[in-house]
């Protein structure tokens, strides 16, 4: 049973917005791995509906330390979070988003909330 997207916000450089109410996170758990497929629709500032499918993989680990961007903390010591994101728009402001890849750093955040850190792969 899919958990439901209930929301959230993307703020970034090149793309600010919202997620829409009603994507789904679906989970597959194999011995210690969670492999993760997660379906959601972002609708940009300038009002372009996105759509995202993010697939990846969670798992616990004991090597590792917390990763910072900066002073951000993209990643949690002890825990493997990592996401491929693809994109989908015909929106033309937009369309570089359906032509790069991204690698995303994730990590709970408060509650329920997970933080993704994406980074376009040049």
């Amino acid at each position: 049973m899919p958990t439901t997207a209930t929301g959230g916000t993307v703020d970034g450089p090149s793309l600010r917005g919202i997620v829409l109410p009603g994507g789904g996170d679906w989970s597959n758990t194999r011995g210690r791995v969670c492999e993760l497929d997660a379906r959601h629709l972002l609708q940009a500032d300038d009002g372009a509906v996105i759509d995202i499918v993010d697939r990846g993989y969670y798992h616990e680990h004991t090597e590792g330390s917390d990763q910072y961007d900066g002073d951000l903390r993209v990643t949690e010591k002890g825990v493997y979070y990592r996401t491929s994101p693809t994109f989908r728009t015909d929106a033309p402001a937009h369309r570089w988003l359906a032509e790069t890849i991204f690698v995303g750093l994730a990590r709970q955040a408060e509650g329920d909330v997970v933080a993704i850190r994406m980074y376009a792969l040049a």
